[in-house]
């Protein structure tokens, strides 16, 4: 089942065009990264996706609903996650509160004297961070917790609105090699369970190469390659502006 549909988008910023008659699709369960090289598109692509920025021209379809012109909280309100390059936790708020906070904007709840903030979702929140294998450490303030346990807890913020789309934008910026992998596989494996269409950018070939079911390339805002892992490596084009013709990645003898 097609989750998000896009044709034809288009951005301009005055005479530069970032983005050019961009088409793509993303199924339920799968996981779609958007590579390329600085200054490809990519970012402004996401911001369109998700309200941030609104299209010159094209469709932006969430299961056959349009979300241009749309606001991101409203987006987000329809089921599209989003984790960011940078991270943005709340450092001084448990690990636990962070999450209620996002279960707190998703249920559109009010808080009141008689039942606190803190209160409000706990059973949900912990449920999250189980699945995020964060449980036990739901009680730590996110400000002291290593970045690679900071990522996952935002993988369980983004999934507190029971996303159908998730979109993220360089979600292993900054963790240890070691550490990305796991981050990506966990992802397509909470994805391929609830059935939850993933889109990511990332500049580790590796984790690309490794986790993703399909590839698109963008080079100067045109759409340039689109396949799989396999057949996205062996384009012409793609190694030519991105890749480079020697590069070898995860399962081809890395």
């Amino acid at each position: 089942m097609t989750v998000l549909s896009v044709s034809n988008l288009s951005k301009a910023f005055g005479g530069v065009k970032a983005v050019q008659d961009v088409a793509f699709s993303v199924a339920a369960g799968e996981l779609l990264a958007l590579i390329g090289p600085n200054g490809a598109g990519k970012s402004t692509c996401f911001n369109m996706l998700n309200g941030q920025l609104r299209p010159d021209s094209g469709i932006v379809n969430l299961l056959g609903r349009s979300l241009v012109g749309m606001k991101p909280r409203d987006i987000w309100r329809l089921g599209v996650g989003r984790t960011f390059q940078i991270t943005a936790t709340f450092n001084s708020m448990t690990v636990r509160e962070n999450i209620q906070m996002a279960l707190l904007s998703h249920h559109n709840a009010l808080m009141s004297l008689w039942k606190p903030a803190n209160a409000m979702y706990r059973d949900e929140a912990m449920a999250l961070l189980d699945r995020v294998g964060m449980a036990d450490q739901s009680e730590r303030p996110c400000g002291i917790l290593a970045y690679g346990d900071i990522k996952r807890v935002e993988l369980a913020i983004a999934l507190a609105n029971q996303p159908k789309l998730l979109l993220m934008d360089e979600p292993t910026a900054g963790m240890a090699p070691n550490e990305r992998v796991g981050l990506m596989a966990l992802t397509a494996k909470l994805a391929r369970q609830d059935n939850i269409a993933v889109l990511f950018t990332e500049h580790d070939m590796d984790v690309v190469f490794a986790q993703a079911d399909r590839i698109i390339v963008l080079n100067r805002g045109k759409l340039i390659a689109e396949g799989s892992p396999v057949e996205v490596r062996a384009n012409p084009e793609v190694q030519a502006v991105y890749l480079g013709s020697g590069a070898t990645y995860a399962g081809e003898g890395h």
